[in-house]
């Protein structure tokens, strides 16, 4: 019975060890996908490319995920953990610094123009996502939500303090920031001259409150 029961807890360690190494090289996998579309562009990024970045065949590197539209959603997932790292406060003293909505996001557009392959995987995967079915369905409506909701927060914070027009609800307007930069990032792909940040900064000062000088405030 003893035996029995070791050999039981052995087989659960195992299981464990090995599920822990599946996880570590999965996110190996996602974080050297990202090295490689930045890279090599979204065209130039095929599975082969990301499966010989990690010294793995393609069907190896396919065991890990479904598909390769589920590893590409993954890379877009991944991409949204490292931005977070990177432009969302994660100490009382980096808050203070990062409070400010408009220059936070418009950090967010002047980074993407540096990767150029993700901005057309995403651009190009959001259209695919129509479909209830594609695997990227589920992220974009999750990831769409939750953009939303925060930025309506921020807007409607922002309109309470009298700095931002309160003519247009903070939801809607948090749609239209949306679409904008969505539609700026598409204009810019056909255009690299495009400035996609300056464009929705331009936005920022349209809907910033007069104050009693004629002079407007940054809507921070």
């Amino acid at each position: 019975m003893k035996i029995k029961c070791r050999s039981v807890y052995a087989e659960g360690v195992a299981q464990r060890g090995s599920y822990a190494k599946g996880v570590a090289k999965r996110e190996e996998i996602l974080e050297r996908a990202l090295a490689v579309i930045a890279r090599e562009g979204y065209r130039g990024a095929s599975v082969k490319e990301i499966a010989d970045a990690v010294g793995l065949s393609q069907a190896g590197l396919l065991h890990y995920f479904d598909s390769k539209e589920e590893l590409f959603t993954e890379i877009l997932r991944k991409r949204d953990e490292v931005d977070m790292v990177h432009y969302a406060p994660l100490s009382p003293e980096e808050k203070e610094e990062r409070a400010d909505l408009r220059h936070g996001y418009l950090d967010v557009i002047r980074h993407n123009r540096d990767v150029p392959g993700l901005v057309q995987l995403f651009s190009r995967l959001s259209v695919d996502a129509a479909d209830p079915q594609h695997p990227a369905h589920k992220y974009f409506i999750e990831r769409n939500d939750t953009l939303r909701a925060v930025f309506a927060h921020a807007l409607a914070q922002r309109q309470s303090a009298g700095e931002l027009t309160a003519r247009v609800d903070p939801e809607t307007l948090a749609r239209i920031f949306q679409a904008v930069a969505d539609g700026m990032q598409i204009q810019w792909m056909l255009d690299p001259d495009v400035d996609m940040a300056a464009t929705v900064d331009a936005l920022f000062d349209a809907l910033t409150t007069p104050k009693k000088d004629g002079t407007r405030d940054a809507a921070s």
